[in-house]
């Protein structure tokens, strides 16, 4: 039985996924309700852009200074979160950085801060020991999701830090698969009744 809110949830696409820019994602979900539903995904990255570049980009210091990173913070990668306003910058993160109004805590090891401060903090050190940057979200209207579900185009499963945060992408989907017993191979692209 799925769980009518996928808030703090992964949804894992199913072959056949109709919409190529959601083949093989994983999406943590980081709201849902009547009115719609948003998550991030987490295993696709932004082709050729690094956390030291999107800074630049969005010129959040100036040209003159210096920003020191902390370890290799400049070569953090920055993810394609969903196709829906891609210019707009999301981090999920750990819980030990909060930003008063404007973090979101949407499980115990999970919240989403969408603001430039986040972003100077990270670059100085001083920012979550956690973080997942993306840029763009993905986005459902009403029963928009509830419909893909049911359509068999989205599996769900509990969301795990460690999961979320794991550095390589590319083990992610078969990392949610595993959550639930699911062998990868064993999946098929059609969806048969009853």
């Amino acid at each position: 039985m799925l769980d009518p809110n996928l808030e703090g949830q992964l949804l894992i696409a199913m072959p056949g996924m109709p919409d190529s820019r959601f083949a093989r994602s994983v999406v943590y979900m980081c709201s849902h309700s009547q009115e719609g539903a948003m998550g991030l995904i987490i295993n696709k990255l932004a082709d050729d852009l690094r956390f030291g570049d999107l800074l630049k980009q969005v010129k959040l210091f100036d040209d003159d200074e210096t920003i020191e990173f902390n370890g290799d913070d400049a070569d953090r990668p920055v993810h394609t979160g969903g196709p829906v306003e891609t210019s707009r910058g999301f981090v999920l993160h750990s819980p030990d950085y909060q930003t008063p109004s404007a973090t979101i805590t949407i499980t115990d090891g999970i919240c989403l801060t969408a603001t430039t401060g986040i972003l100077k903090a990270i670059a100085t050190g001083n920012g979550p020991e956690y973080a997942m940057l993306a840029l763009g979200y993905s986005g459902w209207g009403p029963g928009q999701l509830e419909s893909e579900l049911g359509a068999n185009g989205w599996l769900n499963c509990p969301a795990d830090p460690d999961l979320v945060f794991a550095e390589d992408p590319s083990i992610k989907y078969d990392r949610a698969l595993s959550v639930l017993g699911v062998d990868p191979s064993h999946l098929v692209s059609t969806a048969g009744r009853a």
